[in-house]
Order: structure tokens, then C-alpha cells, then sequence
């Protein structure tokens, strides 16, 4: 009797097909998250959090690689030649959904990827070091019509540095210098005064907020920042409308069976609504919102025609 009901099965498995069984046996080796920023990073943060509660949630080891560099755009390339199979995932934040427009040739469409969730989202800020003699947007503004301003952000193609081409360049008419860092050495150079202005995401300005080092002037979201509550937005300063933010989200190459990523999307959300998790992305105004992949695929269509509209506008671009 047992043997045949072990025949019965092997004649049930040998009908299916292997991309079937793959998905049944899915995860039976280490996962690997590609990070397109450096440790530190926004990115690097979320994925931390994310990998180490998802390998032990599917019994497997999750591996974080950070591939930084071109502004995500490495990491991104890295995780396209990957096989569509749920062992390569990528984090990347909304650099990528920038870069496909700011870029000549970034090398990568997102058609080379699925979304599997849209991830925590912060807004960004416009900082300047202490001895800047401006403490709102328009005195910033001001001064740099009267002084030339270097100002650093967390890269070509960041939404930080895409922001203050668009708020100095094609809404208030100043020139201003670009200075790129990563995201974490851009805060450190603001508050180093290597540079006496810049923007960054929030989380890696926290610890030099808080150390003085560094004097918040606007926040790029249409509503405060909840651990910022008195520092103005931008549409607050003079530029009504003015929205946006950054997010850090997970992709995985195109072709990746459905059944995967709905099981990622689903432990990812359940590990990022854990109380100790949410504590975390609390404490760096990160704010998560649950989302399908479909959803996310739709609003990622909206995203990408946005940052299109804005480096046209901003006159921004990369060759």
C-alpha cells in the first residue's frame, strides 16, 4: 500500500512541469537581496530589516549585496542578468524610476523587472550646515542668488538631487552647483561643511540632526515629517504643490513566476507591520504602506511618468 502511494505521487510529480516543482520547492537555497546603494544607505536599512526576519520566516538564508553605483543604476543592471527564478531579488529606491529618464543609456528598462512591493517611503529633507545664514527655504533661496551655493546630495539621479534642481533650477531660477555623494557620506559632508547645503532622505540625517550638526530647512512631502513637525514643507515655502518623497522599494527580474512573488509581497508585509520593525521605521520617519504587486505595478507606471515630467522641467540629465 505505501508503496504505491509513493508511485502514485512520483507519477504526479513527474506530470508537472519544473517550473511547477521549482515553485513548490521555492525557497531550497539562500536568497539574494542585491542593494543598489551602500551600507548605510536608506536602501541598505530597508533591506536589513526586510532579509533578516524573511530567512527566518522561509527557513533559508537571505544574503544582502550591496552593488552601489551610477546612482543605483549597477545594482540595477547586476539584478536584470540575474535568472527570473526568486533567488535574486533587488532594492532599489526611486532612483531607478528617475534614472530611466535622467540616463541616456542606464542599462536597464523597468520592463526587465516585476514588482514584488512597494516599501517604506520617507520624505526628503533640505539641510544646511550651521553656519549657513539662511534657516528657511526662501532665505536659502536668497543667498544663493547673491552667493555662489555647492549644495550635495545622495546621488545623480536621487530623488534629493532631482528635488533641488527642480525647487532652485526650474522653480525659483538659481543656479546652483551639484555636488553627488552616496546618500550616508552626503550628510556627513553637509555636516562636515564640506558642502553648506544639501538633500538627502531623512534617515541619514537623523544622527546629525539630533547632534546639531546639521539645521533642517524644508521637507519635500505635502505633509510634515512626524519626527520633524516644525520644520516647513516645501509647498509650505512658496511652492504650492510641490510633492514628493522617496521609496525603497523590491523588484525581482521579469519572468519571475507569479507564485513567487505573491509569497514574498506577503511575508515582506507581514515582516515590516511587526511592532519592532514598525518601531524602527518609526524612529527615521520611514512610513510603510501595504500594497499588492499589482498595485504597486500601476503606481509605478504613475512614478516613472512623474520623474519624467520633472527632469524635463529641471533640465537635469546624465549622459
Amino acid at each position: 500500500m505505501l508503496t504505491a502511494r509513493f508511485g502514485l505521487c512520483a507519477a504526479l510529480l513527474a506530470g508537472l512541469p519544473a517550473a511547477a516543482l521549482a515553485q513548490a520547492d521555492y525557497p531550497s537555497r539562500p536568497i539574494r537581496i542585491i542593494v543598489a546603494f551602500p551600507p548605510g544607505a536608506s536602501t541598505d536599512i530597508v533591506a536589513r530589516l526586510v532579509g533578516a526576519k524573511l530567512g527566518e520566516s522561509l527557513g533559508q538564508n537571505v544574503v544582502v549585496e550591496n552593488r552601489p553605483g551610477a546612482g543605483g543604476n549597477i545594482g540595477s543592471q547586476a539584478a536584470r542578468r540575474a535568472n527570473a527564478d526568486g533567488y535574486t531579488l533587488l532594492i532599489n529606491s526611486s532612483a531607478m524610476a528617475v534614472n530611466v529618464s535622467l540616463y541616456r543609456t542606464p542599462g536597464y528598462s523597468m520592463a526587465d523587472f516585476v514588482p514584488v512591493l512597494q516599501g517604506p517611503t520617507t520624505a526628503n529633507l533640505i539641510m544646511a550646515h550651521p553656519s549657513v545664514k539662511a534657516n528657511t527655504l526662501q532665505e536659502l533661496i536668497a543667498l544663493a542668488r547673491t552667493t555662489p551655493i555647492n549644495y550635495g546630495s545622495s546621488g545623480i539621479g536621487t530623488t534629493p538631487h532631482l528635488d533641488m534642481e527642480m525647487i532652485f533650477r526650474s522653480l525659483a531660477k538659481v543656479s546652483v552647483t551639484h555636488v553627488p555623494y552616496t546618500p550616508p557620506t552626503a550628510a556627513a559632508a553637509i555636516a562636515g561643511n564640506q558642502v553648506p547645503v544639501g538633500c538627502t532622505t531623512i534617515p541619514p540625517a537623523v544622527p546629525h540632526l539630533q547632534a546639531g550638526r546639521v539645521k533642517p530647512i524644508a521637507v519635500t512631502t505635502a505633509a510634515r515629517s512626524p519626527i520633524l513637525p516644525n520644520v516647513a514643507t516645501v509647498a509650505e515655502s512658496g511652492f504650492p504643490g510641490f510633492d514628493d518623497h522617496t521609496w525603497f522599494s523590491f523588484f525581482a527580474p521579469a519572468g519571475t513566476p507569479p507564485a513567487i512573488v505573491a509569497r514574498l509581497n506577503k511575508e515582506m508585509i507581514r515582516i515590516l507591520q511587526l511592532p519592532e520593525v514598525k518601531k524602527n521605521l518609526d524612529s527615521q520617519s520611514l512610513v510603510f504602506t501595504p500594497s499588492t504587486p499589482q498595485q504597486f505595478a500601476a503606481a509605478l507606471k504613475t512614478e516613472v511618468a512623474r520623474y519624467a515630467r520633472m527632469v524635463k522641467e529641471s533640465g537635469a540629465r546624465v549622459e
